[in-house]
C-alpha cells in the first residue's frame, strides 16, 4: 500500500469508529465494576449477618426446648413419686394407729414398730417430710380442718390436735394435715 492509500485507509477506519464508544474512558469501567462488587459484597454480608442471626436464634430456641423436656421430665417424675408415696401414707398411718393402741410388752409390737421405722426412713430418704402441725397456726396450705373447737389451752386459729399426719415432698403438699383447730 502506498502512502496515499494508507492514510486514507486510516481516515476510514477512524471515521467508522467513533471515539466515544469504541475506546472507554479511562477510570470509568473499573469504577461500574467496583461499585457493582460493592453492593453484591454488601449484599453477601447482609445475607450473612441474617442467616447467622437465624442460627443464633435456632439455637436459643433448642436451648429452652431442652431446658423445658427437662423441666418437664422433672415435674412429671416428681408428680409419679407423690402419686406413689400417697399410696403408701394409709398403711403407715395403720401402722402408727395399731402402735399407739399395742399391748405392753409385746414382741410383736416391737416388730411393727421396726417396719414404721423402716418405711418412715424410707420416705425421709426420698424427701417425704411430715409436717408438723400440732400448736402451730393453722394454715390452709399445710393443713385441713376437721372441726373447730373453743379450747382453753391453746391460742385461737392454733391446732389442738392432728388427726392424720399431713407430708410434703421437696415444695409440693403431698397430703395435708387433717387437724383440729381451736376457735
Amino acid at each position: 500500500m502506498t502512502d496515499k492509500k494508507k492514510h486514507k485507509h486510516e481516515e476510514e477506519v477512524t471515521e467508522t469508529q467513533p471515539a466515544a464508544e469504541s475506546a472507554p474512558v479511562e477510570g470509568e469501567q473499573p469504577n461500574a465494576e467496583v461499585e457493582a462488587l460493592k453492593s453484591q459484597l454488601a449484599e453477601a454480608e447482609s445475607r450473612a449477618a441474617e442467616y447467622k442471626d437465624g442460627w443464633a436464634r435456632s439455637q436459643a430456641e433448642f436451648q429452652n426446648y431442652k431446658k423445658r423436656i427437662e423441666r418437664d421430665n422433672e415435674l412429671t417424675y416428681a408428680s409419679m413419686k407423690g402419686d406413689i408415696v400417697k399410696k403408701v401414707l394409709p398403711v403407715l398411718d395403720d401402722l402408727e394407729l395399731a402402735l399407739q393402741n399395742r399391748p405392753a410388752d409385746d414382741a410383736w409390737a416391737n416388730g411393727i414398730e421396726l417396719i414404721v421405722r423402716k418405711l418412715q426412713n424410707m420416705l425421709e430418704s426420698e424427701g417425704v417430710k411430715r409436717i408438723e402441725a400440732k400448736g402451730a397456726a393453722f394454715d390452709p396450705n399445710f393443713h385441713e380442718a376437721i372441726t373447730h373447737e373453743p379450747s382453753a389451752e391453746v391460742e385461737s386459729e392454733h391446732v389442738i390436735d392432728v388427726v392424720r399426719n399431713g407430708y410434703t415432698l421437696g415444695e409440693r403438699v403431698i397430703r395435708p394435715a387433717s387437724v383440729r383447730v381451736a376457735q
